[in-house]
């Protein structure tokens, strides 16, 4: 490594620890309001001027719904630095086949046992039609919750530093589960997007068939609005960068969303039961993203600088130890908390995406945790597990969002409306609720639209 490890220490018992939270927590939500150097370079060569994220994704949003496909490749040739048609950013039928036919089986066959998992998982929590019969005498009600699934939806597959066959699955497997037509999967133009082969065989063994090779807010905005060669989408789902997500935040009205996801995130909760190799591994896990923040809160004090020295040590043996290491310097912390009690009350200010608990009893504690995207219980269960092969979706809420927020799954993919029917009995016996209250809202004509149904009787 070509540089210490400075991760924060942060002793409850010596100071309060609520400022140096919020200020990590602020770090990590996606205000937009921060860029580094090459990215603001990158964006007076583009725009010719100094614009904030949120700037430049308003004018990027702003051109492809006003330009349509003019404006996507201009984008994409300017953005990405790939001079692309209408016809060579769609993956064709054919690329699609030749790189599932030189996929390797065995990555093949991983990808249909953890597609089989996804399944049985999101099956199993997948919402039902609901009907209520109200039956008293001549009068009958009958009250329906009636779900269908989304027609069309988009993916935003990351591809810059890394392929992610991961977020295909764990997007399109819950949206087939919902019964969803049609799937278009979004990727950027690079060697680890659009060009990827496992990336794109993975599209293929999954059946998508609609592949484009767009990126950023750009191609957000594409999903959104529809131009030449790609229509509009009903939702986007999927993670992506700082513009992405601002991105999708911009367009959210126009089409639905699942999330304006930040950095990935985890907390490990542990206890003198912990090894500390094992937590250390887990927070370089998230760190890895970079930016990605791993975070330990423990009332075991000796853990704390156990857990920092596995870290130097794991760190300077991985190939993406260096860029780890800048996230935990940065969006990191070590927590001494000072007693159980007040760790899952930090855990739970924190609300993180991903929160390990490596306790002795992980389900008693559990008991005390509110805010989570997805939990991981005991010191053999790693945020891997669910990032990869569990079942639920590795989209989650991040940046504190988990205080209100859920992660995906098959239930995002479907809209809902209720149905209701009364028959002429059932509407006598409600009408004196229902002109009571019209009355005192002073919405006679409601009232009206009952009492003109009752007259002759």
């Amino acid at each position: 490594m070509s540089a210490d490890l400075t991760i924060p220490i942060i002793d409850c018992s010596q100071a309060d620890p609520l400022p140096l939270l919020q200020d990590l927590r602020q770090k990590l939500s996606p205000q937009g309001d921060v860029v580094s150097e090459a990215g603001r370079q990158k964006t007076l060569a583009v725009f010719g001027e100094s614009l904030s994220p949120r700037q430049v994704v308003a004018k990027i949003c702003g051109d492809v719904r006003e330009q349509g496909l003019a404006a996507l490749l201009d984008y994409t040739k300017k953005l990405d630095g790939k001079e692309l048609t209408q016809e060579s950013m769609r993956v064709s039928a054919d690329e699609l086949k030749a790189a599932h036919e030189a996929a390797n089986p065995k990555f093949l066959r991983t990808i249909r046992n953890i597609r089989e998992n996804i399944i049985e998982f999101q099956s199993k929590i997948l919402h039902e039609d609901v009907r209520l019969i109200r039956q008293e005498g001549v009068s009958r009600v009958e009250l329906r919750q009636r779900y269908l699934p989304l027609r069309r939806v988009g993916i935003c597959v990351p591809g810059g530093a890394a392929a992610y066959p991961s977020t295909v699955l764990m997007t399109a497997v819950p949206a087939k589960v919902a019964g969803v037509r049609e799937i278009v999967v979004v990727v950027p133009p690079t060697e680890f997007g659009g060009y990827h082969p496992d990336l794109l065989a993975t599209c293929a063994e999954l059946g998508i068939t609609e592949v484009y090779r767009v990126g950023g807010a750009q191609a957000v905005a594409a999903l959104a609005y529809g131009v030449e060669g790609i229509p509009r989408v009903d939702k986007i789902v999927g993670p992506g960068n700082l513009f992405v997500a601002l991105a999708k935040q911009h367009v959210y009205g126009t089409v639905d969303i699942d999330s304006i996801a930040g950095p990935s995130e985890v907390v490990v909760l542990a206890d003198d039961s912990a090894h500390p190799d094992y937590v250390a591994a887990d927070l370089i896990s998230q760190a890895e993203h970079s930016p990605g923040s791993g975070v330990l809160i423990t009332w075991h004090a000796p853990l704390i600088e156990q857990v920092r020295e596995a870290l130097v040590a794991q760190l300077a043996k991985l190939p993406r130890g260096d860029l780890a290491l800048v996230s935990l310097n940065a969006y990191g912390a070590l927590i001494l908390a000072r007693d159980e009690a007040q760790a899952c009350e930090l855990t739970d200010l924190l609300a993180p995406e991903h929160l390990h608990i490596s306790t002795r009893h992980p389900d008693e504690t559990l008991e005390h945790i509110q805010n989570a995207g997805a939990i991981f219980l005991g010191h053999d269960t790693p945020v891997a597990v669910g990032d990869y092969f569990a079942g639920p979706s590795h989209v989650l809420p991040t940046g504190g969002t988990a205080r209100f927020a859920n992660g995906l799954c098959s239930n995002d993919f479907l809209k809902r409306s209720s149905v209701i029917w009364y028959n002429h009995a059932a509407l006598d016996e409600a009408s004196e609720d229902i002109c009571r209250l019209a009355a005192v809202e002073g919405l006679t004509a409601h009232s009206a639209s009952v009492e003109i149904r009752l007259t002759d009787d």
